[in-house]
């Protein structure tokens, strides 16, 4: 695989930096976690579900002991990825400047919401709070309504932690030619920013200039919309281009005298919304399938797996030893492509704590010391039994 024979060191947390380690790990690393020793993984291994095929070591980084078996391990790492808060792995003894005297070469990935520097940076924050100050949080939603976040997706994994993946490769690229090391500072604020440069871009052309939800592509049109079927399930349309309306109007069983693609919006929602309650979902796949008329059955999580195009592109995989399905790595490629960790399980707090501390030079009676001290924790295999 791509990424094969990297080492990657991520710091606990939630949502965006395990998001950066799995795709990571999908694509070749081996990545250890490091958790919390003593209180249970602070509660983080109850909600992580994106730790699948990475190894765990539980540390008390409080301790001046449990601080130098880390800085051991990152000597001998590619990559670390940090969550937490502007200066707290500085007062851990932890920050780049330290980690970076001792292995020139490590990539310190700092993934936070607002960055390292600037009045918020010490401030809590969540996905939406990003998206609000990126500006991109007031374009989403339907006239006359709030603005709606579109659930924790866009600053957690698209700003946040796909973004810091990428920045993490391209300091990994860069390396090979200097040899040495970066810090990313990747905020999630900025991440989802740059993720919208499209939105901030295009904002003087006929896309845009009218209030959110009243635009060609926030639902302020007729032919870019969601419609109820006569089952209850919906249908996505998006006939942009004048040759796709049409395609999109043979379907429905409607002319372009009774349904100009431009006009009075509304109107031509209410005549779409009760055509569209005239037929099943599967009805009108039978009509739109294979057709340019740019209309796809909106499938649930649970149903996206079995559509005949994802099944012949397999673009799912079973996760773990439960019976849902999850995406596969993406994106392709053709001679080194990822292979999703989510069939492994997810480890236990400190599972592999003490093969990662035999590999650091630790003999079983130093490893037993340090359990007893409450340095580290470690479980046997046999506990996630």
């Amino acid at each position: 695989m791509a990424l094969k024979g990297l080492q990657v060191i991520e710091l606990a947390g939630l949502a965006p930096a395990p998001f950066c380690g799995m795709v990571l790990a999908d694509f070749g690393a081996s990545v250890i976690k490091i958790e919390r020793a003593g209180d249970g993984g602070g509660g983080f291994e109850r909600l992580d579900c994106l730790a699948n095929g990475k190894k765990s070591l539980a540390l008390n980084l409080k301790s001046p002991k449990g601080v130098q078996i880390l800085r051991k391990l990152c000597s001998g790492s590619d990559v670390l990825i940090e969550p937490y808060r502007k200066g707290v792995m500085e007062k851990l003894g932890l920050g780049p400047n330290v980690l970076l005297s001792d292995n020139p070469r490590l990539v310190y990935a700092r993934l936070t919401g607002f960055g390292q520097s600037g009045p918020f940076s010490e401030m809590a924050g969540h996905d939406i709070n990003y998206l609000a100050m990126s500006g991109l949080l007031s374009l989403m939603g339907r006239k006359s309504d709030a603005p709606i976040a579109p659930l924790n997706l866009a600053a957690d994994f698209g700003g946040g932690g796909l973004m810091c993946a990428l920045g993490i490769l391209m300091a990994l690229l860069e390396r090979h030619k200097s040899g040495k090391g970066q810090v990313i500072d990747a905020s999630m604020v900025e991440g989802v920013a740059y993720l919208g440069s499209w939105l901030f871009r295009s904002q003087h052309l006929p896309f845009w200039g009218q209030p959110r939800g009243q635009n060609l592509l926030d639902t302020g049109t007729h032919f870019y919309e969601t419609y109820e079927t006569k089952d209850g399930k919906y249908l996505a349309v998006g006939a942009l281009e004048p040759q796709f309306y049409l395609k999109l109007l043979e379907g429905l069983g409607l002319s372009e005298s009774e349904v100009s693609q431009f006009g009075d919006h509304e109107s031509k929602k209410n005549i779409f919304a009760k055509r569209f309650k005239e037929k099943t979902l599967k009805e009108w796949c039978e009509v739109f399938d294979m057709t340019d008329a740019c209309v796809t059955p909106v499938l649930s999580v649970q149903e996206a797996h079995e559509h005949p195009h994802n099944v012949e592109r397999q673009s799912f995989v079973q996760f773990s030893d439960s019976s849902y399905m999850v995406p596969k790595p993406a994106p392709q490629l053709s001679r080194t492509p990822g292979k999703s960790m989510a069939s492994l399980p997810s480890p236990s707090v400190g599972q592999h704590t003490r093969d990662i501390l035999r590999t650091l030079g630790f003999t079983p009676s130093e490893i037993t010391n340090l359990e007893k001290e409450g340095i580290v924790k470690s479980v046997s295999d046999k506990a996630k039994l």
